[in-house]
């Protein structure tokens, strides 16, 4: 576990920061911003979280907790280190997203149109999340075109984006409350 003591060190005053291995970057390093937005998506689940209890409050809290995970994995270049091995995420966490994904889904009435963010406020921070799921997914498959990363963590960022747009229809009454996009609508 990590302990700290001491919030801030001034390390990073000049505009560089540690990754999990002790490597110093920019801080506006490909993998500083994939790490950095996985942790903003977490913060607006942590928002959803208010609006959403029960199940859905649930599946967040463990979506929030392997995000932490995700973060972890980010912040560690793809080196093997016996000694010292790293937290990545599994193949078992993106399939207990799909699980969710699949469950949740079969009880929502079909699309007839694109979903806007909107109707309960649940379902607004929802859909909040997975747009920002989806930057941190953009930032660490830009990161992957640089250097190694765990092809899990990408399948997780596209999951749980996949998974938040089916809850924020769960919460939406099951889809009846859906805001639907009428193309021109309002030419």
């Amino acid at each position: 576990m990590v302990k700290l003591t001491r919030i801030y060190t001034g390390g990073g005053d000049a505009g560089e920061t540690s990754l999990g291995d002790g490597s110093r970057v920019a801080k506006h390093d490909l993998r500083v911003s994939a790490y950095g937005t996985v942790d903003e998506a977490n913060a607006c689940i942590g928002l959803a979280r208010l609006h959403c209890g029960g199940e859905v409050g649930e599946i967040l809290a463990r979506a929030q907790n392997d995000l932490f995970d995700l973060g972890a994995d980010l912040c560690r270049p793809q080196k093997d280190d016996p000694k010292k091995p790293a937290l990545r995420i599994s193949a078992a966490q993106v399939a207990r997203l799909e699980a969710e994904i699949d469950r949740i889904n079969a009880g929502l009435d079909p699309l007839e149109s694109f979903v806007l963010p909107g109707g309960a406020p649940g379902a607004a921070y929802l859909h909040l999340a997975r747009t920002v799921t989806r930057r941190a997914e953009r930032d660490a498959t830009a990161l992957s075109t640089q250097e190694a990363v765990n092809a899990e963590a990408l399948r997780y960022l596209n999951r749980l984006s996949d998974l938040l747009f089916v809850l924020a229809r769960h919460v939406n009454g099951g889809g009846a409350k859906d805001v639907l996009w009428r193309p021109g609508a309002h030419r």
